[in-house]
């Protein structure tokens, strides 16, 4: 593994080090609530997440690594939430725009913490590639399972990905103009359904 990158849960062997993995994923998470991206300081977080300060460092080499590593929780968090429940929608169309409607009004009820985790996804360089990586994924399979009637039972296909990276990366592009103030909410929702009518059959 790149020393660079983050320790995810698979690298973890015991339970107390991913006890200490999720402590410190909650307090990067809180501290970013109360005060968005100058908030976090790696400091602050191990004293919160009760951790050496060089212990943190080796979860998570820098604090870019450590916010893109708790949106991808966010994600993870979201998925595992709607496991198993059919998603509302009669099309495919009317289903991705369920998926990210509901997302974005989630990240949109904590302003703070969507600055932090969107400006750490901004900054973030090649060596947050893995991190970077997971956060693709888990919005890729998002809205792949909401493309597909099958919710997931079968592969999606090539081009059902494809679709899914390019809404993924408008979807990021609109909220970066949310969190820096140059677009509105409801500038982003207009967003979506247009990308969303656009690419999605």
């Amino acid at each position: 593994m790149n020393a660079l990158n983050s320790l995810t849960q698979d690298d973890l062997g015991s339970a107390a080090q991913r006890e200490r993995r999720k402590r410190i994923l909650d307090a990067t998470i809180d501290l970013a609530s109360r005060g968005g991206f100058d908030a976090v300081q790696m400091r602050g977080v191990a004293e919160q997440a009760d951790v050496a300060l060089g212990t943190l460092y080796r979860y998570f080499p820098s604090k870019i690594h450590l916010l893109v590593s708790a949106l991808g929780r966010e994600f993870e968090n979201a998925q595992g939430q709607r496991a198993g429940k059919p998603i509302p929608g009669d099309t495919a169309a009317e289903r991705v725009n369920f998926v990210l409607g509901r997302t974005t009004r989630i990240l949109q009820k904590d302003p703070h913490l969507t600055e932090a985790l969107t400006r750490a996804f901004m900054f973030a360089d090649a060596s947050v590639s893995a991190e970077i990586h997971h956060v693709g994924m888990m919005l890729t399979g998002m809205l792949t399972d909401a493309m597909g009637t099958r919710q997931g039972a079968d592969e999606p296909t090539s081009e059902e990905v494809a679709i899914a990276r390019v809404l993924g990366d408008v979807w990021l592009s609109s909220l970066v103009g949310w969190v820096t103030g140059r677009t509105s909410a409801e500038d982003v929702e207009k967003s979506m359904a247009v990308a969303i009518r656009l690419l999605v059959r």
